[in-house]
């Protein structure tokens, strides 16, 4: 029977990384097109930051098999695209039924969670708050704060990402902006697609789940 070695990994929390990984990716502000409400906010940001990085992620996978765990850090600077607060691009995982934990660092934030029906879920994420993602829901991450949102995660190996969810329904189904009282709100997103029965579907049966 096939095992790895025991791994010990250090966060760093003010660098926001994992020291001792084997992982590592960054998206680029440049890379976020199509991603905000405001189109000329976004393009006003590209011009100041072009080429820098929005957020990134370093990671330790010991193995591709479900029995394995990926553990990473990701790392999200502080910002507004207009009132809309800096996001992540988002996903679900390619194999739906699996779940994913995160764990908060330093900075404040909310995972956005949505069903594949349409149904909505807003987590306050804070520093040593635990947010557990169950199966088959969209997420995403957003940066209500003003520092940088550092947070651990750990997922089954085999989970995959289908990034494309988000942009096929037209981004999700609310968007999270500034309340002009140094908090945050949700705000309908005009743009929102449902999925359509045959998508859903999908979602559940390739991970091998009866809707």
């Amino acid at each position: 029977m096939e095992s790895h070695e025991p791994q010990s990994c250090d966060v760093v929390v003010s660098e926001g990384r994992l020291e001792g990984g084997n992982g590592h990716y960054q998206k680029l502000y440049d890379d976020l097109t199509g991603l905000y409400s405001d189109a000329a906010a976004f393009a006003r940001l590209i011009e100041e930051r072009r080429g820098t990085v929005a957020y990134e992620v370093t990671t330790y996978t010991p193995g591709k098999k479900v029995s394995d765990l990926i553990m990473g850090v990701t790392r999200m600077a502080p910002g507004k695209v207009g009132d809309e607060y800096f996001l992540t691009r988002g996903h679900i995982h390619a194999n739906g039924d699996r779940p994913e934990i995160y764990y908060g660092q330093s900075g404040r934030g909310i995972m956005q969670l949505e069903s594949p029906e349409g149904e909505t879920r807003l987590i306050e994420v804070k520093p040593q708050s635990i947010c557990y993602v169950p199966p088959f829901w969209i997420h995403r991450s957003v940066n209500t704060g003003s520092e940088d949102l550092v947070m651990m995660f750990v997922y089954p190996a085999d989970s995959g990402q289908d990034y494309g969810i988000i942009e096929r329904s037209g981004g999700l189904r609310v968007r999270i902006v500034d309340d002009g009282m140094g908090g945050w709100t949700d705000v309908p997103n005009p743009g929102w697609r449902p999925r359509s029965d045959a998508e859903i579907a999908r979602i559940y049966e390739d991970a091998g789940a009866a809707t």
